[in-house]
């Protein structure tokens, strides 16, 4: 570890540090960054571009009596280094490790936990409010993206915190990046005021006379005043800003510290809200992360010599297969074919859908809500919107999935990735919940494929049906199975028998299908045997098949990726019940009621019996008839 990194063991050991020391020690941070994380994986353009303005905000502020309320978290790994957690740095999101994201059971300088983008703003007006009306007086900073800024949530807290006038600080951390590039108009005025400089330069000279223009009475007075005003709207950067009752600041560079941590002076002076933008450049030090910035927001571990990765493994994501899927759709059906997504582009697939129909390709920016009703209304004016969103992030858009796609019936075809655990990036990056959601709206069809192939068809029934459609799939890659060559529309709420019939009956879904099979296989060697359903479809159910083998069995396991209440052994323990089938009794594998921590799948799956091996030992027990109290069965209903 570098000489003055290993100084550094919380924030206050910064305060005596020169301007130039706390330069060389962001060049060593920003060199410990890229050795931990070419190991670990994790964020790293994001983290590599704050470094800086980490550093002067711990250096300028009180940590934790001052409040640091960071957007989303993935960017605090300096500040997790500059709170106690640097030694730590190599366990960051493996199991029993440090989080990849603000974890407050980790450190007091952890303020707000938050895995989802824009509301690092809200979080702090509460925290300005509360710390009032207590009587306290620490500061408090709101560090936001300018990706993180297009959504609607970040204007509704900004419009609030100026109708307040509450004293509170916002870092607009611009970069012209959020995952995929920045997108609508924001991004443009953004980009307007951080490269123009003759901008810049008119505001300081503005500003600068109009301090000099004498405070003289009566109607001169009121004329001065109108001159400042129309010269104000007519010139200075960050109006926008200033209309929703902020003082602006800036743009400044966010990779000057001594720069920095004199505006941070400034805007402690200030009474009310203030807007400090600065710009920085994400991925700065690590020139293939500077290049493409959107490749390394998020790595796998990789060899910093030449940014490839260091996994061996060559399968097509499902990401992949659902792009190359779209565009094939595109060429069969033509224009009406469009894809959508909120900053997501690559990180979906629909990064390549865009590289071939630009036209038809729509980023509408972090606003997963307005996605799914600007879908709504593409498909009621006879388009065939395709939705990729991630599972955890469609949870923001709920109500318009509800509101104005499914009660009015319309052919948006709506697709989760990353759905299930993820790994990593633990608790707020989940899709744990899709299934239930999805499953309680009225006229959705909800489906899972077990692997890529069905994925591609799935995609193809989805455009086809004349309703609301939702297709959930994992993260990562997929079983490397041969995709068809042509695709099949899949009869709506038909399961499919993987194997013969046997003494136990396991019905799977999506990603829990082939563990299934395998535990299948396991199973038979311990001479039992168990026949294996692919459900494919969560809602509507093959009802047809099941009431046929919920008969013909008295003991019936479901597994799920999801979580179990209200998932899809939720569903087939309602079938029961409403076609009041007597005498078969129901274990159901999947995710408890509770948040699961971050580690990697095959840990994750191993904790909760979501591997070949949890199902085979589960459906094992259930069998024998050990898991009488873990269980649902008709005497007990």
């Amino acid at each position: 570890m570098s000489k003055l990194l290993e100084q550094v063991s919380n924030p206050e050991d910064l305060k005596n540090f020169s301007y130039e020391e706390l330069n060389t020690l962001s060049s060593e941070i920003r060199n410990f960054l890229l050795e931990t994380i070419s190991e670990t994986g994790g964020h790293l353009a994001s983290n590599l571009g704050v470094v800086e303005l980490t550093v002067a905000l711990h250096y300028h502020l009180n940590s934790p009596i001052d409040k640091i309320v960071w957007d989303v978290g993935h960017q605090s790994y300096t500040h997790k280094i500059l709170t106690g957690r640097k030694e730590q740095m190599s366990t960051i999101r493996q199991k029993d490790g440090l989080s990849g994201y603000l974890k407050k059971s980790e450190s007091d300088h952890d303020i707000i936990e938050a895995g989802h983008t824009s509301t690092s703003i809200s979080s702090g007006l509460g925290l300005a409010l509360a710390r009032d009306k207590k009587e306290r007086k620490e500061r408090i900073y709101s560090v936001i993206g300018d990706g993180a800024l297009t959504a609607g949530m970040a204007f509704e807290a900004l419009n609030n915190v100026g109708h307040l006038q509450e004293d509170m600080n916002v870092v607009l951390n611009d970069n012209d990046m959020s995952i995929s590039p920045n997108v609508g108009a924001i991004s443009n005025y953004l980009s307007k005021v951080r490269t123009d400089p003759v901008l810049t330069k008119l505001k300081d000279d503005i500003e600068f006379i109009l301090e000099k223009i004498p405070k003289i009475g009566g109607g001169v007075s009121k004329s001065v005043d109108r001159v400042k005003k129309g010269l104000k709207y007519a010139f200075i950067i960050g109006i926008l800003f200033e209309e929703f009752g902020f003082t602006y600041l800036g743009p400044i560079d966010g990779h000057n510290i001594e720069d920095l941590v004199h505006n941070f002076k400034k805007a402690d002076e200030i009474d009310g809200p203030v807007l400090i933008h600065i710009n920085t450049t994400k991925g700065k030090g690590y020139n293939l992360a500077e290049e493409k910035p959107s490749e390394y927001h998020g790595v796998s571990p990789f060899d910093i010599s030449n940014g490839e990765s260091k996994s061996c493994r060559t399968y097509r994501t499902y990401s992949q297969v659902f792009g190359h899927t779209a565009v094939e759709i595109r060429k069969r059906l033509g224009n009406e074919v469009v894809g959508i997504t909120a900053a997501m582009a690559s990180g979906t697939g629909l990064d390549i859908f865009e590289k071939e129909y630009p036209d038809e390709f729509y980023d509408v920016g972090i606003a997963e809500q307005h996605a799914v009703t600007l879908s709504a209304g593409m498909a009621r004016g006879g388009l065939k919107p395709l939705v990729s969103i991630y599972s955890t992030f469609m949870q923001r858009a709920f109500d318009q999935v509800i509101e104005d796609v499914a009660l009015q019936k319309l052919p948006v075809s709506l697709f989760l990735d990353r759905a299930g655990l993820v790994g990593d990036d633990g608790e707020t990056h989940h899709g744990a919940f899709d299934l239930t959601y999805m499953r309680m709206v009225p006229n959705m069809v909800a489906m899972a494929p077990r692997d890529e192939n069905i994925l591609q068809h799935m995609i193809w029934t989805s455009v086809q049906h004349p309703g609301p459609t939702s297709v959930r799939y994992p993260r990562g890659e997929g079983y490397g199975v041969c995709l068809d060559d042509d695709l099949k529309e899949l009869e709506i709420g038909k399961a499919e028998s993987l194997t013969d019939s046997g003494d136990i009956l396991l019905v799977a879904v999506g990603s829990m299908v082939n563990p299934s099979l395998r535990a299948a296989e396991n199973l038979k060697k311990m001479g039992i045997e168990a026949e294996v359903i692919d459900a494919r479809f969560i809602k509507p159910l093959d009802e047809k098949l099941f009431k046929e083998k919920f008969i013909e069995y008295d003991k019936v396991v479901t597994v799920e990726e999801n979580v179990l209440n209200g998932g899809f052994g939720s569903g087939i323990l309602e079938f029961i019940e409403k076609e009041n089938i007597k005498g078969t009794a129901v274990k159901r594998i999947g995710l408890p009621d509770e948040f699961v921590t971050h580690g990697t799948m095959d840990e994750l799956r191993a904790m909760y019996n979501l591997n070949s091996d949890g199902i085979t030992r589960v459906t094992a027990d259930f069998f024998k008839g050990n898991l009488e109290g873990d269980l649902w069965h008709p005497k007990n209903a």
